[in-house]
């Protein structure tokens, strides 16, 4: 660094030129001014850069409420009042779909959660702040001192303040980009790794078309309606005839942000011997090997009347019907929700549960949260039959609101065949898992199958009108109290149908007046009479014993720690069963205990699969008579195969889920009646199952149907519907996929590792045996002579299925056990196939059979 001295006289002489070289009119002007009198002048005021709020939002339209705001007249843009008491305080944003597209994951009354945000004022900012919830450190506890350390806050987002009024408090930020971008919560759904480019996908979030179509200000809370427009000016895929134009498509969304309750609500917490939604909380300061202290979702219910036994709440659950409920559903749908008192009676409550009619002139709409509704919509790609989301505080678990959504298609003849039964059925993958959304409920799905079935079986029986509308009534019935149960924080039992055996369920006098199952909360089958037995409900019509007895744990004002214990005791009850959706079979390969399953009844449902699959084979004879109607396409009879022998398969694929099966008791050390946690499924039930698989599902005779039910299996034409493929019913490729849908169980790599795994805790049917048994299921009967083309495809997918436990991709997920059994199976296959029995097309296909395994075993290593 270089410093440069300079001397005075060079600063003197700089200044003098610097004079000399200014203008002759300055230098005049300059001269006068120091003889020109002097005047006083008052100095003038000094300008404020303090921006006034009034200013600010002068022509604005004020809506007051928990955030005020200023709406421009002209525009429409909006400005939000934040005030000093709610700096550092805490708040809660619920938002869900107002409006959108099963295309895009969007639709109508789908919930997207709440979290708890605050607000901080850093400096001239205002930031909205998302709180993690998901740690608990007990405030005694020293450690609850670095309660923050490496959890991540979230900023939400970062406002300038416009203008500021000292004297109230109060901030003034500009609200349009809080909500009309993504700020809170996502709506475009990601993109996940590997998705078809041929995917239905929104565009990008266009700011020019978005808006704020309604602003709701209350004093508790403050809510705004937003259509987002994501625009792609090209697409690839323009969606469902529900997609006006795939290039704009507009999502509508309620935005709600409300103050966290004050009140004397009391969290409980989870237990795993009883089903409630919850939050998860890990407990920081715990030395416990399950540090869990998770939520139980559940509403403030209070006595009135504290001192006695059973009261009305303080504030009652309420539920509105809308008005746009089809007038024949109400009196059923009241009848549902009111079935849920007997079980909150049994917990101390009187009349929690009540029921109101939306009136036609209510200012109020559905998507108001201080509502709770029972909503209706005939949707043109219905994402489910019924659904019962809720929204709680995430601090304490207590429920804030709910609703029911309702789709009109389920409780019509209106069924989609291409969604329910395609012609072209898809494969369960051998990864296919069901996730779910913590609210989101298939059951009007499954609901829509029985009712289907129920249907195909009265018409066969020759019913009335009346028995018909009685079935429908009933089906309405489960559903809806289902529903209900999940916006009163339960989640599903898929155990529940185990409660009774299948001759209880075939006995009408003695289930009269009873729930069929446990609880409906359960995906059940449609209970139908075996013939020559007196038909008593199809469905459960009242809430079951173990409905009451989670709702007491749920909602019991408990008087001590040990009056609640005591009754948690009673889950090794047979009426209080429970398994939910992480434990269910319903996938290949997914959990281990059969009994957590859907579409199955009874505590004995290989007994019960094999009944519905011979009351299903005595049905074909008279389906095709039965279902024509003069003047009509074969529609109907083409909906009524479909759905008989949907049920046939379903029935063959609960039973595949016992061979390997691992029973699972959640009951804690030393509790009355409890069992060991895990007992593999008894070799009796194991061979039974194999048996019955070998007869309703593998044999040479399964599908031998009536010929001349497959030439009618005809849809109806509708436009263009056969272009994307030839229309004929394809039926070797169908049975084919539901016999493949049951071996990709059986052979599932965690399948065969848990019977080989179980074999040191029980299991006796072991995994040689077992290999063995599948092979000669396939192999034995026809193994000296022709071999039908049902079989010959079976026979062919098998073997490949071998072939790829020893060389295909996912070879490195199988033990070794399991591949020395393929191994061995392959080459007893071989041999069979090597004796040339049979027919030109079995010999065909033996010798492809020998070609195929010969040089697959090439590759073995």
């Amino acid at each position: 660094m270089r410093i440069h001295y300079v001397n005075t006289k060079t600063l003197v002489l700089l200044a003098a030129m610097a004079l000399s070289f200014q203008p002759a009119e300055a230098q005049k002007k300059d001269r006068k001014s120091k003889n020109a009198p002097v005047t006083a002048t008052a100095p003038k005021p000094a300008e404020s850069k303090t921006k006034k709020i009034s200013d600010l939002v002068k022509g604005h339209e004020k809506l007051d409420g928990l955030f005020p705001i200023y709406r421009d007249t002209t525009s429409g843009t909006i400005q939000m009042i934040i005030s000093e008491d709610q700096i550092g305080k805490e708040f809660i944003h619920f938002n869900q779909i107002a409006n959108g597209v099963v295309d895009a994951g969007a639709f109508r009354g789908s919930y997207r959660g709440s979290k708890i945000f605050k607000i901080v004022k850093f400096y001239n900012k205002i930031e909205f702040v998302e709180q993690n919830t998901s740690f608990y450190f007990n405030p005694e506890s020293e450690l609850s001192k670095s309660a923050d350390a490496n959890i991540s806050e979230s900023v939400i987002s970062s406002v300038k303040i416009e203008a500021e009024d000292k004297e109230k408090g109060l901030y003034l930020i500009k609200a349009d980009e809080l909500f009309l971008k993504e700020t809170f919560s996502p709506v475009k759904p990601p993109a996940f790794p590997g998705s078809s480019p041929m995917a239905f996908r929104l565009g990008n979030l266009d700011g020019n078309k978005s808006k704020i179509t309604d602003i709701r200000n209350y004093p508790k809370n403050t809510d705004m309606v937003v259509d987002y427009v994501y625009s792609n000016p090209s697409v690839l895929n323009g969606g469902s005839e529900a997609v006006t134009d795939g290039r704009n498509v507009t999502i509508k969304v309620f935005h709600n942000l409300m103050e966290v309750p004050n009140n004397d609500y009391t969290p409980r917490f989870d237990d795993p011997r009883v089903g409630y939604f919850t939050t998860n909380v890990t407990d920081m300061t715990t030395a416990d090997a399950a540090p869990y202290r998770d939520l139980v979702h559940r509403w403030h219910l209070k006595k009135k009347d504290p001192n006695s036994a059973i009261s009305e709440p303080v504030e009652p659950i309420v539920w509105w019907i809308e008005n746009s409920t089809p007038m024949e559903f109400r009196e059923t749908i009241t009848e549902a929700v009111l079935q849920w008192n007997i079980a909150f009676e049994k917990a101390g409550f009187k009349n929690a549960m009540q029921v109101k009619v939306q009136p036609d002139d209510a200012t109020w709409d559905a998507g108001d949260v201080r509502y709770n509704v029972l909503r209706w919509t005939s949707s043109p790609q219905p994402p489910f039959g019924g659904y019962g989301p809720s929204f709680v505080n995430p601090r304490t678990g207590q429920i804030l609101g709910a609703d029911i959504m309702l789709e009109y298609v389920y409780h019509t003849n209106r069924v989609k065949l291409d969604k329910l039964f395609n012609s072209h059925p898809k494969e369960e993958s051998v990864e296919t898992t069901h996730s779910h959304e913590p609210f989101y409920c298939s059951f009007g799905e499954v609901m829509q199958e029985n009712m289907l079935f129920g249907q195909a079986v009265l018409k066969a029986m020759n019913a009335s009108d009346d028995e018909m509308e009685g079935m429908k009534k009933e089906a309405m019935l489960e559903l809806l109290m289902h529903e209900v149960g999940h916006t009163l924080g339960l989640n599903h039992n898929m155990k529940a149908s185990q409660l009774y055996s299948p001759a209880q369920l075939d006995d009408a006098d003695f289930m009269k007046g009873k729930a069929l199952t446990a609880s409906v909360m359960d995906y059940t089958a449609i209970n139908v009479a075996n013939p020559g037995k007196k038909q008593g409900n199809y469905y459960t019509v009242t809430v079951g014993p173990y409905d009451i007895w989670a709702i007491q744990f749920g909602y019991t004002p408990f008087a001590s720690e040990k009056q609640m214990q005591d009754l948690l005791a009673l889950s090794t009850k047979p009426e209080h069963i429970f398994g939910n959706d992480a434990d269910d079979m319903r996938s290949p390969g997914k959990a281990i205990d059969p009994r957590v399953n859907t579409g199955d009844m009874s505590n004995d449902q290989i007994l019960y699969s094999i009944n519905r699959m011979k009351l299903i084979n005595g049905m074909y004879a008279d389906l095709l008579e039965k279902s024509k109607k003069p003047g009509k396409s074969y529609q109907e009879f083409s909906q009524s195969f479909n759905t008989l022998i949907g049920q046939y398969v379903g029935a063959a694929n609960i039973v595949t889920r016992f061979i390997g099966g691992v029973y699972v008791d959640r009951a804690m050390v030393g509790q009355v009646g409890a069992t060991q946690p895990y007992t593999p499924v008894s070799y009796a039930d194991q061979k039974r199952a194999m048996n019955t698989l070998s007869t309703y599902l593998f044999s040479k005779d399964a599908f031998n149907l009536p010929s001349n039910l497959y030439n009618h299996l005809a849809l109806q034409r509708r436009g263009f519907n056969f272009f994307s493929g030839p229309e004929d019913p394809k039926i070797h490729s169908r049975v084919l996929m539901y016999q493949k849908n049951a071996l990709n169980h059986l052979l599932h790599y965690n399948t065969l590792q848990r019977i080989s795994d179980s074999e040191l805790y029980g299991n006796k049917y072991k995994l040689a045996e077992f290999m063995s048994d599948l092979n000669k299921a396939i192999f034995a009967a026809d193994s000296q002579g022709s071999v039908n083309n049902f079989r010959q495809n079976l026979q062919m997918e098998y073997t490949n299925m071998l072939i790829d436990m020893l060389n295909g991709q996912g070879k490195g997920r199988y033990s070794h056990l399991a591949k020395s059994m393929a191994l061995q199976n392959l080459k007893s296959i071989r041999s069979i196939a090597a004796n040339g029995a049979g027919d030109t097309a079995t010999k065909a296909h033996k010798t492809h059979l020998v070609t195929r395994i010969d040089n697959a075993l090439k590759d073995v290593k």
